[in-house]
């Protein structure tokens, strides 16, 4: 049985037509979601979490990822580290999910004992000739790009993280999000597929008709339009943001603030896209009326006037702006429900009530989310119908989608399947 499971996705992978979304099964089959967990959370980079997850000597966070369990911690020195969440004795988990604070690693079912540096310093009832030395916790493959946590669970990392490392460093530097506080954590259990959520989010064709609250700072013309589909005044509007768009990228850019598209999308293991994008209205942050949440703006900020810094990737998406931060981390439970872990981030010295107000920084992203969910949970609906067939992506709308299935078939091929 193991033996045909390949081929019969492969199978699956073969049937996907070229501009179209992907078969049934590649949504629904609990086999395809396992080897999508093999391949795209333990192959490739994933983002986890934050510096300022764990701020302190001692701070600890436990994140799942589908049978494995990491644990992000800061040891007595400041240094980050990431564990995996085994005891080195008999595979006891060291730590529940959440959050915790610890001077130690102390395995609760035997009480062997891991210094914050992952060393095992104490292991009673083991014998003079036991060598602790070999059996220290199992550290993690990671990278922390300006404040932000990705790991690799392979012990063959892909080396083409280094075009999102050397492009964000740059552009997230003055943002600081190393040492940014975060104001706010939402966790929304999506009803569908976390290929479904990811192609939710690469598209902006639904944003008009489901997201008034964000559609008043996000343009959802940024993400493509058909020209023919519109009337003569909303075309002359659409050309006229895109010059726009050009004057304003060459200003930041001549400011200092790198801004044009980066983007490694296909033939590529490191899935990421950013662009400097520019919030309408009153153009300061993505809330409820375009303007800035928190008067204490983000890390060095000294402007409010420099857009959306949107980054994502496989499992995240992320908007950096001058007042504050939103970071959303996308996490697979089953072939039919998804984790959107949001985080809203601002400055480290920024108070709730004096600085910003909480419901302003949080509705916009919020009601979205919460939309989002409800999208999700229809379109998952709608791929179990047996009525279902791969439609046809928008050449103009949906072109990012397009890339995503190809990329997500190309991997799977390199990973056997």
């Amino acid at each position: 049985m193991l033996n045909k499971l390949p081929s019969s996705i492969s199978a699956l992978l073969d049937a996907r037509t070229n501009g179209h979304s992907l078969p049934a099964g590649l949504y629904t089959r609990e086999d395809v979601f396992e080897a999508d967990l093999d391949v795209f959370f333990h192959k490739h980079w994933i983002c986890v979490g934050l510096d300022c997850d764990v701020a302190e000597p001692g701070d600890a966070t436990v994140v799942d990822i589908g049978r494995t369990s990491l644990i992000l911690l800061r040891d007595d020195e400041g240094q980050l580290r990431v564990f995996h969440n085994v005891c080195r004795h008999r595979g006891s988990r060291l730590l529940d999910a959440g959050t915790t604070i610890v001077s130690k690693l102390v395995c609760p079912y035997h009480t062997w004992t891991y210094e914050l540096t992952g060393e095992l310093g104490f292991a009673p009832h083991m014998g003079k000739d036991f060598d602790k030395s070999c059996h220290n916790l199992k550290s993690v493959n990671f990278k922390s790009i300006e404040g932000l946590i990705y790991v690799c669970l392979s012990d063959d990392p892909p080396q083409d993280i280094d075009l999102l490392e050397r492009t964000m460093t740059e552009r997230l530097a003055p943002y600081d999000i190393r040492n940014a506080r975060i104001a706010h954590q939402t966790d929304v259990i999506e009803d569908g597929n976390w290929k479904l959520t990811l192609e939710n989010n690469r598209e902006c064709y639904h944003c008009s008709a489901n997201h008034p609250e964000l559609c008043v700072s996000f343009v959802d013309l940024d993400f493509g339009f058909d020209p023919e589909s519109l009337g003569e005044e909303d075309r002359l509007q659409a050309e006229e943001h895109f010059r726009l768009y050009e004057k304003r990228t060459r200003a930041w850019e001549a400011d200092g603030y790198p801004s044009a598209a980066v983007e490694q999308l296909s033939e590529c293991a490191t899935n990421f896209r950013t662009q400097r994008l520019i919030i309408s209205g009153a153009g300061e942050s993505q809330t409820y009326d375009a303007t800035a949440a928190s008067s204490k703006l983000m890390g060095q900020m000294t402007r409010k006037d420099l857009g959306d810094t949107h980054l994502w990737g496989h499992n995240s998406w992320n908007h950096f702006m001058g007042d504050h931060a939103v970071v959303a981390i996308v996490i697979p439970l089953a072939a039919g429900k998804t984790l959107v872990r949001t985080k809203w981030l601002v400055h480290k010295d920024a108070m709730e009530g004096v600085d910003y107000n909480l419901d302003k920084l949080t509705d916009v992203w919020i009601a979205t989310t919460d939309q989002d969910a409800d999208l999700v949970a229809r379109s998952h609906a709608g791929v179990l119908d047996p009525a279902y067939r791969p439609g046809p992506y928008s050449r103009f709308s949906e072109t990012n989608l397009d890339k995503f299935a190809t990329w997500y078939i190309d991997r799977m091929r390199a990973h056997g399947y």
